[in-house]
């Protein structure tokens, strides 16, 4: 790009517009946002904020107020949920006479909750000097938030949470600032008019290039887990997939050491790691400061549509054009990379529909993109918001991204804290900007990311990286994977000099790839709700679903809501749902709800981990529910159990994120289906025949003996072992549509 934002940044400071001398306009602190790279739909604009006068600061409350977990392993099985958090609690400051001066504390339930309370302190007065296009169009809060942060997102505490007092996140209220639009190449000033407005103006008539130059060699760094240990912690999670307790983990470790000025290390890397998606943040008061290089956006929306796009599946950039072809190739072509991706997809997918329309959640297009490092694939998944949802609810429901934790979220966030040991703290949390008031926002993903502090002697960093781990992957290259990662930082911090570094440069690339898609519904479109919207608003129940704390369960209620049927979510994983498994507290709601079809969903662990799905099982096999049930994975699992069968470890080894051709009879849901068909699994435990069994098999996996579904020949049961509503399963709505219509065939 030939306009540099951080030499813009540099010229405005010697100017007195921004940094410590620009304490006429506002305070010290800084933000951009910076779009690196060739102008793309990635990279449309950058933003260099004028000095803020408001900020709001988040910090992790007292052990009082949020206790940590008690010692659990949640590899093994056991995991701790709750319901109950105490208030999110955000210090609003004001710049006033030279220093931050408390204002306010906005007290929320929720991320979503605390967005919407920044409203009234935020004009809705559009600016005088309108921004970019894709910009907000007033006033807009524009900062990061930890990973860590998910204790409000997910249903857990840490068992290693952050030290009291510690920022888990830093907003700024960005009232004005220059832009520059990358498609045109243009850099201007927008927001109010005003005296900083006006200087910024002459400023930007003279802005000096400079070439910047390679960070010197002088600093040591330490990491939070060697080699070894970082191995040890990947054979654990392979142990857990095969004990069925999670498809799939994110686990990484963190460099550590004395750096220079954080805004130095971020003008390197604007340079040698362009990325779409760059952010510096600096308080500079409490000496904290992110620099950030991140390719991976967590969500990018307008009012009323949404996008997200995540990053699964890496490989080396190459020397050469012709060597990078071939490494971008055997990616493509890798299964376990393949499988890797799809899974994140079909999560990202499931998170996206819970806050857009029924059907309107699709895979826009599927890309390999190049980095001056390393090459992704990226999916690009949108959706068409909800009338009660938008940007700011999206955030609550997607964070902290997929594609840095891992499948299913909640089970993978609570190992993630086992293995590591140690808070993330902002690494893998997101930093953007939201309008408050329209939920209009973009936020990446912090990866490739330095988090700085200052101290009596200096800046000390923090990079971390690391990489998903499922049942295919290789240890060692796995622990190389993260140095690839951590390169550019720690070169940038001056850590590793750049001959020395492994890894060879590149520059960044687009390159668009088919990519899967299940077969459109067509007919009316119906609706998803939860248990308590249903009983609040005293609606129709429709399909009731069994949420057993999936990463693909809203998947699921979106098809069947394709299908023309209203669902109902029941949560099948907390307190309540095992009161719900006693007799007369389940038959007192399903009389209740009188649901036209029960719908057992897939989920982390055994059957025995989810009573109340087991509980249904059982009374569907005694005959004593009125209403066809379908088991999906460990819905399956969880009728075949009650039916004497046996579920064990796969003998072939877990399959997670494959799609596999399957053999069946034609009978029960596969009437209108041809064999053999591919449909995805996600699954390590897989059912064992048994004598005097009730259910007949009628489909299994291509020459092999696994079951992959079964019928019941007096009532209207079913179960798939595999996930009919995964991408990888393109006829995979002909079966949700047989068990809706046709239950009782076969």
């Amino acid at each position: 790009m030939s306009v540099n934002m951080t030499e813009v940044s540099t010229h405005f400071s010697q100017h007195k517009l921004l940094g410590e001398e620009a304490f006429r306009h506002g305070s010290p602190d800084k933000v951009l946002l910076i779009s690196g790279g060739p102008a793309s739909h990635l990279a449309n604009w950058s933003m260099l904020a004028s000095p803020p006068k408001k900020r709001a600061v988040i910090r992790q409350p007292s052990r009082s107020q949020m206790p940590a977990a008690e010692q659990h392993s949640p590899l093994s099985g056991t995991v701790l949920l709750t319901e109950e958090k105490c208030d999110l609690r955000a210090e609003v400051e004001e710049w006033k006479h030279g220093s931050w001066y408390h204002s306010v504390t906005l007290v929320a339930s929720n991320i979503g909750d605390l967005l919407n309370k920044l409203q009234p302190i935020t004009s809705p007065e559009p600016f005088v000097k309108p921004a970019c296009n894709g910009m907000a169009s007033g006033p807009f809060w524009s900062g990061a938030m930890a990973y860590d942060m998910m204790q409000w997102t997910q249903p857990l505490l840490l068992q290693k949470p952050p030290r009291e007092g510690t920022i888990l996140s830093v907003m700024w209220l960005i009232e004005g600032g220059v832009y520059h639009d990358r498609h045109n190449d243009k850099i201007s000033v927008f927001g109010a008019e005003s005296p900083w407005s006006a200087e910024a103006e002459k400023a930007l008539t003279a802005v000096p290039s400079e070439i910047i130059g390679e960070p010197s060699v002088q600093r040591v760094e330490t990491t939070t887990h060697d080699d070894e240990t970082h191995m040890e912690n990947i054979e654990r999670v392979r142990q857990g997939i095969v004990a069925g307790q999670v498809y799939q983990v994110n686990v990484g470790k963190h460099w550590q050491g004395p750096i220079g000025h954080p805004f130095d290390v971020f003008k390197h890397l604007t340079q040698s790691n362009p990325a779409p998606y760059s952010v510096y943040l600096e308080a500079a008061d409490v000496g904290f400061a992110l620099a950030s290089s991140s390719p991976e956006s967590l969500l990018d929306c307008d009012e009323k549509h949404i996008r997200s796009s995540p990053i699964k599946g890496t490989c080396l950039q190459g020397s050469t054009a012709e060597e990078a072809a071939v490494l971008r190739k055997a990616m493509i072509e890798d299964e376990k990379e393949r499988a890797e991706h799809r899974m994140l997809a079909d999560l990202m997918r499931n998170d996206l529909s819970s806050v857009c329309e029924v059907g309107s959640v699709d895979i826009a297009r599927f890309d390999v993109e190049v980095y001056s490092n390393v090459q992704h694939l990226v999916s690009h998944i949108t959706g068409t918001f909800k009338t009660d949802h938008n940007g700011k609810t999206a955030f609550q429901s997607i964070f902290p991204g997929g594609s840095i934790t891992g499948c299913p979220r909640t089970m993978v966030c609570a190992v993630i804290d086992e293995l590591e040991q140690h808070p993330r703290s902002f690494w893998t949390g997101s930093a953007g900007w939201v309008d408050v008031h329209t939920g209009s926002s973009s936020w990446n993903i912090l990866i490739r990311t330095l988090e700085a502090h200052r101290t009596a002697s200096g800046w000390n960093g923090s990079i971390g990286a690391g990489g998903g781990i499922t049942i295919a992957s290789d240890a060692a290259k796995e622990v190389s994977e993260a140095v690839w990662k951590g390169a550019a930082l720690r070169i940038a911090s001056g850590w590793m000099e750049a001959d020395k570094s492994p890894v060879p440069r590149g520059e960044l690339e687009i390159h668009p790839l088919d990519h899967e898609k299940q077969k459109t519904a067509t007919g009316t479109l119906s609706s998803v709700q939860t248990l308590q919207q249903c009983i609040e608003n005293n609606s129709a129940c429709g399909v009731l679903f069994i949420d057993n704390l999936d990463s693909f369960s809203l998947n699921v209620a979106d098809a069947i809501a394709q299908s023309g049927h209203d669902v109902t979510v029941l949560a099948g994983r907390n307190k309540k749902a095992e009161l719900l498994s006693d007799p007369t507290s389940l038959f007192d709601l399903l009389d209740r709800l009188q649901p036209t079809h029960i719908v057992l969903g897939p989920g982390p662990g055994t059957p025995d981990d989810a009573p109340l799905t087991m509980a249904l099982a059982h009374h569907a096999i005694a005959g004593q529910l009125t209403v066809p049930v379908l088991g999906v994975c460990l819905g399956h699992q969880a009728l075949a159990l009650a039916d004497g069968m046996e579920v064990l470890p796969s003998p072939r080894g877990p399959v997670h994120g494959v799609p596999v051709r399957i053999e069946h009879d034609g009978t029960g849901l596969f009437a209108t289906s041809t064999s053999p068909e591919a449909f995805t699994r996600y699954n390590s435990l897989i059912v064992n025949e048994h004598d005097g069994q009730s259910f007949i098999i009628n489909a299994r996996e291509e020459g092999t003996e696994l079951v992959m579904a079964m019928r019941h020949p007096l009532h209207p049961i079913h179960g798939v072992q595999f996930h009919p509503e995964s991408i990888g399963s393109p006829e995979g709505r002909a079966i949700i549509q047989e068990f809706l219509l046709n239950p009782s065939d076969g």
